[in-house]
């Protein structure tokens, strides 16, 4: 009666949150980087993406405690956090706050790796209808992620390319992860877009053209560094 309740009261707002955390994901990634729109509509996102992660965990472990929709819920609101305090000037809070972060992908990637094998030894080798392939791809990416912290924490401070890189990644994942959760249920796409829209091919547009643009702008800041160190090296050879 209680999970009833609390389903009732939070999937509504679980929702809502993601809906708007792909809109605003999706107008931060048009805005121009770098200035006062992209940095509201960046900060926007994070919020939104954490209420939906967290409401959408609680919502999962109230089923049960080894749900295979919760890690992914934590696993966004992980990555625009630690997406955004990589942007933002060391201090004693975002310290703290990294080192909480990184107990927490260290868990999940327990948490997942641990999923990934009952799915594997299930029928169909599914669990809640998830693939095991799938929750090894989210261990590796949060193992990843992990190590990524713990590289961080040892330096204090990354160069400025590869802060731009970690905070995009991150950024980039959070909204793929809303979208894919999003887009993968034909039934909840249908409530708001017409039939044309769908499709199975539809549907997985608007994912697949998140994971573009993430590999394109990370394309351009190591293109961008490239040529930043290309210049530093011909300044101390004396080159024109």
């Amino acid at each position: 009666m209680q999970f009833i309740v609390l389903q009732a009261t939070l999937l509504p707002f679980h929702i809502l949150a993601g809906g708007l955390a792909i809109i605003l994901g999706a107008a931060a990634l048009i805005a121009r980087k770098g200035g006062v729109l992209h940095r509201r509509l960046g900060l926007l996102f994070v919020c939104t993406m954490v209420a939906m992660g967290l409401s959408g965990t609680v919502l999962a472990l109230r089923q049960d405690w080894l749900h295979t929709s919760g890690p992914p819920g934590l696993l966004a609101a992980y990555c625009v956090v630690t997406a955004l305090t990589t942007v933002r000037t060391p201090s004693l809070w975002s310290r703290r706050i990294n080192a909480f972060a990184l107990a927490v992908a260290i868990t999940l990637t327990i948490v997942e790796l641990g999923l990934g094998i009952r799915a594997l030894s299930s029928p169909g080798r599914q669990l809640n209808g998830v693939s095991f392939f799938v929750l090894f791809f989210f261990a590796a990416i949060t193992l990843l992620s992990a190590a990524g912290d713990i590289l961080l924490m040892r330096r204090g401070r990354l160069p400025a390319p590869a802060r731009l890189a970690r905070h995009l990644w991150r950024m980039c994942f959070a909204l793929f992860l809303a979208a894919a959760s999003f887009f993968s249920i034909r039934e909840r796409v249908a409530k708001i877009l017409p039939d044309p829209f769908t499709s199975p091919a539809m549907r997985a547009l608007p994912v697949l053209l998140v994971l573009v643009t993430m590999f394109y702008w990370l394309w351009r800041v190591r293109r961008h560094s490239a040529r930043y160190h290309n210049g530093d090296a011909q300044k101390s050879r004396g080159t024109p």
